[in-house]
Parts: structure tokens; sequence; C-alpha cells
């Protein structure tokens, strides 16, 4: 059971304690994410964080950007420790050398800057970082979401490149005072409950109504020390989903164990809260009273415990199908099924899969070989997949011999690979079901294509009931009492990063040529924000939440991760597939209007015909920047990807309007990107506004010049002209000039 307070607590001898039994003390003490964050901030400003990470990485659906952008704003070396991993798109292309060249590059950019590089299938990123990097008291800085070091006592943040270049180029992550969330974990897992059911518990409990939206959670209590490291990490890095900025956790014996198998021993610190260490927020986490859990298409908050599930299994059905039949166009409504799933009162699945930086881990496929040994799936059409997440992991279950007790169970081994946590991989087939122990079940995450009428269903749950599942012939299942633990420990073999893993910082050779292939592109170029903006309604999107999947999918698009114009032709596809031919049209104008401004020329008619729907003539062209926004209710939930900001870009995008954003990463990323993050100064859904609409913002230049944080647009809709009010909450003096420059690039040339 896991119960969410909104009132002010603190820690008191190992507790959290409410705010009256507070001891009495002058002094301030500090929690650890206070304390982590005061030790590398450089800020002299009360309430503000100016950061600088102890080591960064990347993999290789960013690391071609990341690069590209910042040799546009003048790299010249990593200044601190970047590795580059290539667990993404290892497997995953359209066709052609694509994958190759992506990685040629990042060699070629780790040897001329001065980076590490960990060759593709060798291991996915987060278990690298787990493995080589995190450390208690460290900030480390990744271009993933699933940035999450916490149970290793270390700060993970995953931003979008755009942070990353800052970095590099010696800048600050800045940030405001979070609010920090004490988790009191007490307990001790009933047997067949695995670190996934206590993750979807907890996104359940936290994320809805933003509960813990970019803030930082601390864990803390006795409940931890009875959890295998293992079983704390696949925890940890699930608590991206509840819209957390980051978390850390008290550290112990097992921790330093950890560290010492890893021959890191020497970085071990104690981490824990100073005594009274205040937080704004508090959870109590009853290990014991969680269940074996599965969380239903098409969020990871959507849990609930498998007994619930199972005997209600028609009303579950019956609500993911009606979830599935709102994401599909009106012609094919008719394509949900579920129902026919159902036998006997019990649902079938049709695809099982372990895998990634919460599935892959040495502790969760070692109890999956326990439970499989001796035992077979059978064969019933229902694949089970295994990726192990590093090849040390692999090695240590090649020596255990728990490879062969998966393979001849019918299990199927493969590569270190994130591949089925983001579309790339094992893509259920239409209206199929399939159960993951991965880090999403986003709608046009897994791979489907509900805009062409393709649609198959995703679920979370731990690797033991999938494991269950698959021994009782495809029935869900919960793991029962008789699931064996977790071990505690692995044998972990250094020598084959030494001898595979390319370490470059430190040593950058700037002589060095970067290997470009064929689908490599700079980014193009972008203009400085104009005075006014006549902007087109690209995408009116009415749902509750818009993730960054919805935005720019990954799996097929993922491909051309490295050319950002052919990237953007996906922009918006899985939920309105006119977007980028309608926007495309309004950039040509604007293309138009900056050539006539160059040249010294009239205005073309089709620019001034443009402005004259908002009433503009002819004079106004010099002034007012042509091209469109997104409206959306809350956008920007899940990945950290800067790609669902920068498509928008490339294809003439200059802002969003919202209600709010669901993460700071992603208001980042459109900052970083030249897209204004405006948000509606009353309620969002009063607003009658539509795709094809117009928004014209005058004075929008002069605003950020200014100190000012809100304006009045004017919005053209049905033919009717409406005045209404937006701002740009919180925005800082260096986001202003960012956004004044056009663009991260634009600014640090």
């Amino acid at each position: 059971m896991i119960r969410t307070y909104k009132e002010k607590a603190c820690y008191c001898q190992g507790r959290i304690v409410p705010i009256q039994e507070a001891p009495k003390t002058s002094a301030k003490p500090l929690g650890m994410a206070q304390s982590i964050l005061k030790a590398h901030n450089i800020s002299s400003q009360e309430g503000k964080y100016a950061i600088s990470f102890d080591e960064l990485l990347s993999h290789d659906i960013t690391y071609v950007s990341i690069v590209q952008t910042a040799r546009a704003s003048g790299l010249t070396r990593f200044p601190v420790p970047y590795s580059f991993t290539n667990c993404h798109n290892s497997l995953c292309a359209i066709g052609g050398t694509i994958n190759a060249d992506d990685h040629r590059f990042g060699l070629s950019a780790a040897i001329k800057y001065g980076a590490n590089f960990v060759p593709p299938n060798m291991a996915v990123i987060h278990q690298y970082a787990r493995e080589m990097v995190a450390a208690p008291g460290k900030m480390v800085m990744a271009s993933d979401s699933h940035t999450r070091y916490g149970a290793l006592g270390c700060l993970g943040v995953g931003e979008g490149g755009g942070e990353l270049v800052k970095q590099v180029l010696s800048k600050t992550w800045n940030i405001d005072e979070p609010t920090i969330i004490g988790i009191y974990v007490h307990g001790e897992p009933r047997p067949g409950v695995g670190p996934h059911d206590v993750a979807i518990a907890m996104v359940t409990a936290l994320f809805p109504e933003g509960y813990a939206k970019n803030c930082i959670l601390e864990f803390v209590g006795p409940g931890i020390a009875t959890l295998p490291m293992d079983y704390r990490m696949g925890i940890d890095v699930m608590t991206t989903e509840t819209g957390c900025l980051s978390s850390v956790w008290v550290t112990d014996e097992t921790v330093r164990d950890y560290l010492a198998a890893h021959g890191r021993e020497a970085a071990y610190r104690e981490m824990a809260p100073e005594e009274g260490a205040m937080y704004d927020k508090y959870v109590d986490m009853d290990l014991g009273a969680i269940k074996p859990m599965i969380a239903l298409p098409f969020h990871p908050s959507l849990g609930v415990t498998i007994e619930d599930f199972t005997a209600n299994v028609y009303d579950h059905v019956d609500a993911m199908e009606q979830r599935a039949q709102k994401l599909l166009s009106d012609k094919y409504k008719a394509v949900p099924n579920l129902k026919a799933k159902i036998h006997d009162g019990h649902f079938r699945i049709d695809q099982a899969v372990v895998s990634g930086c919460c599935g892959g881990l040495y502790g969760n496929l070692a109890t999956v070989a326990a439970m499989l040994k001796g035992k077979t799936i059978g064969c019933n059409g229902i694949n089970y997949s295994l990726y192990p997440a590093s090849q040390p992991v692999l090695e240590n279950l090649l020596a255990s011999g728990a490879i062969t007790d998966m393979v001849r169970a019918g299990a199927t081994i493969r590569t270190a690979f994130c591949g089925p946590c983001f579309g790339a991989g094992d893509v259920p087939g239409q209206n199929c079901f399939s159960v993951r122990h991965v880090t999403r079940n986003f709608a046009n995450r897994e791979g489907s294509k509900a805009a062409q009428g393709q649609i198959s269903y995703v679920a979370l749950m731990d690797a033991r009931s999938i494991t269950a599942t698959m021994l009782n012939n495809g029935f869900l299942t919960a793991a029962g009492e008789d699931t064996p633990a977790m071990p505690k420990s692995y044998a972990f073999d250094p020598g084959i990063y030494e001898r595979n893993v390319y370490h470059g910082f430190g040593h950058e050779k700037a002589e060095t040529e970067l290997t470009r292939g064929p689908n490599i592109a700079d980014w193009p170029n972008m203009i400085a924000l104009p005075e006014n903006l006549l902007l087109t309604v690209g995408a009116a999107l009415f749902d509750k939440v818009t993730t960054t999947d919805d935005f720019i999918a990954s799996g097929e698009p993922s491909a051309f991760r490295s050319n950002p114009g052919k990237m953007a032709e996906y922009t918006l596809r899985s939920k309105d597939a006119g977007y980028v031919a309608r926007v495309s049209a309004i950039r040509d104008l604007e293309y138009a209007r900056e050539a006539a401004l160059e040249k010294e020329e009239a205005m073309p008619k089709e620019v001034t015909d443009y402005l004259a729907l908002a009433g503009l003539g002819a004079s106004d062209a010099k002034d007012t920047g042509i091209g469109s926004l997104v409206f959306a209710i809350y956008p920007g939930d899940g990945s950290a990807r800067e790609q669902a900001a920068s498509c928008q870009k490339v294809l003439g995008g200059w802002a969003n309007i919202a209600g709010s954003y669901a993460t700071k990463r992603y208001r980042s990323n459109c900052i970083n990107w030249g897209i204004l993050p405006l948000v509606t100064c009353d309620d969002v859904n009063s607003w009658e506004i539509a795709t094809g609409d117009l928004v014209y913002l005058r004075g929008i230049r002069s605003l950020l010049e200014g100190s000012e944080e809100s304006m009045t647009v004017s919005v053209f809709h049905n033919g009717t002209k409406t005045e209404r009010k937006v701002a740009l909450p919180d925005i800082s003096k260096e986001e202003r000039a960012i956004l004044l420059s056009g663009c991260l690039i634009n600014y640090y040339k």
C-alpha cells in the first residue's frame, strides 16, 4: 500500500514524522538531495541552482545531434567525462548504412573531442552508468528521461540534448529550489512481488494530479535494507514515470558491496538526510502490502493488481478497448477485439518481454531462470524474449547456467538493446497483447500505428508474474509464494569494458576528422525571434496528456535521428497525419518572406495574402514572422528526446500554447530550440481553438526583451477574432536570451 500526503514532514531517527514532531533547532538540516545540489551549485542567488554535473552520457538516438549542436555552438573538447553508448538503434534501421554510420560518427567524435565510446550491444545506457559511472554524492546527466541512479546515492537527471550541450560548453543547468518528497519505505516484499510491482504501485499513486511533478523523491526507511541492489535500481528507474525531476536513496552496505563488486568501493559514501531535514510532502510505502501488479495500456499509471484484473476481467478489457478506440480514426473503429482473448474468464496474452534498464538486470533474469529451470513454456505461439542489460550481466548468466535454463525452457535470449521499450524490437502484432518488464507502455511508443489502423497493446508487469504467466500457457497469472528470491549479488568482470570500451576522456585528438555518412545532416539555419509572430495552429490536441512519443514516435522515425529534415517528416504522424504538410506550407511562406527581405524585394502575394487573414498589411511583413504552433492541454510527458521540440522547429514552429507542461525537460527542450512554451492564463479547456486557426503575437520580442511574463494574443477562429491572455511564467534571463536568439545554437554562436 502506498499513501501520499501533501503536508510537510521531517526526517527524525530514521523515520518521516509530522512537522510538529520535528526537533527544535535554529539550524536548517539538509536532506540528501539538498546536500548534493549544494555541493554542485555555483549560484549565489537564494532559491536558485546553477549546476555543473560530474559526468554525462548519451546513446545513439541522441549523441549525433548533440555533437552537431555543440559543434555549431563552438565545441572544442569535452570538459567532463562523457560516455556514448549504443543501445537504442544498434538493431533498428529503415535500411542501408544508417546505424553503422552513426556509430562510426560517434567513435570519431569520441576520439576528436575526448569521450568514452561503448560499442553497440555492449550495454544499455543506464546499466553502463550503474556499473561504471554513478556513485553516492555525484550528479550525472544523460540525454534520456530514465536517468535515475538514486539507488546508488547519485542524483541522475534526464534532459534533452540542449542541456547537455550547455554542460559541454561549460555552462550550467539552472533550476529553482525543487520540491522534495520524502518516501518512507518499510516492510518487506512478499514472495513473488518484484521491483516492477512496487514501481507500478508507486507510479499509480504518485503520477495522478501531478503529485510528484518536477519534484525530487528521497527514499528513506528500514524497508530499503530488505532490498537487493538490483531490486532497488528496478524501482528507482521507474520514478521517471511519476513525473519527478530526480531521486535519491539512503546508502548502506548493500551499496558498498555493489560498488566493490564493480571495482569502485572507494567511491562509496554514506548518504542519509541530516536529523530534522524537512520534506514538502511525504509518501508512506508499505512494501509488505503490495501485490503483483499490471499497468494496463496505455500508461504506466494505469496500475491494478493482477488479482483485481482477473476478478473483473471483462470490465478491464472493455476499458482498454475504449481507450484504443479513442486512438483510432473513425474508419478503424472496429479494430479493437481484446474480448476474444478471454477464455472461460481467463485472459490470454500474445507476447512476453523482459528488457532494458528496469527489466534486464541480473537479479530479475536470474530469478526468471530459477522459475523456468526444468520446465517448459511450450509451443503455444507466444514468444518470451529476454534481454540482459549488459555483456557483464550476460556473462554471469552464462557462467551460472541461467542462460541454459532459460533457453531449454523455450525463451529466447537477445542482446543489450532498448528496442522493446520504444517500439524498435519485438513490436506486438495487430490486436496483440504484450506483457513487458520495461519502462513505458504509451500508445505510439511500442510500435503500433493507430492512424493507419495498426493497434497493439502493451501492459507492464514484473518479470516474475510474466514468467508465471508463460508457465500457465499464456494465461495472465500472478507470481506466487513459491517464487525464488532475487539473488543479492553477481560476479562482475571489468575486463569486458576494459578491453572493448574506448576511453577517450582527457585524450582528445583535435586533428581527427569526423566520419559522416550520407544520412548525417547539419541543422538548418534558424532566424532570431521577430518582433511579432503570425502563427497557424498546426494541430489542436485535446487529449488529457500528450506525450513526447505523440510528437515524434520512436521506432521507425528513430532511424533518421541524425537527419533533422527527414525525421521531422514523422512529426505528430500518429496524432494528425496532415500536420507535416500543413505546417510545411506555412514554413515555405516564411522562407519567401525572409528571401524578399534579404533581397530587398516586394513581398510575394502569397505572403501578403496570409498576413491579410489577420488584418495585417504588406508593411507588417518586415517585423512579423510566419510559422506554426501546437495547442495542447498537457504536453511533454515521457521521453527526454529533444526531437519532440526540434522537429517542430525544423518545420517552422515558433510556439506551443498549453494549460501546463508535463515535465521540466520538455519545457527546456522547447526553449532550447526556440519554441515559446506559452501557457494559458485562464482555463485551457475554455479556449475555442482548432487546427488551421491563426494566433497573432504582437510584440512578443519586446516582451522577452523586457521583464513582463504575460501578453494578450489575438485568436482568429471561425472568422471571429478574440483576445486571450497567455504567459511565459518563471522565464529566466538566459531563457529569454535563447528564445530571442531563435535557438540555443544561435545563442552560443
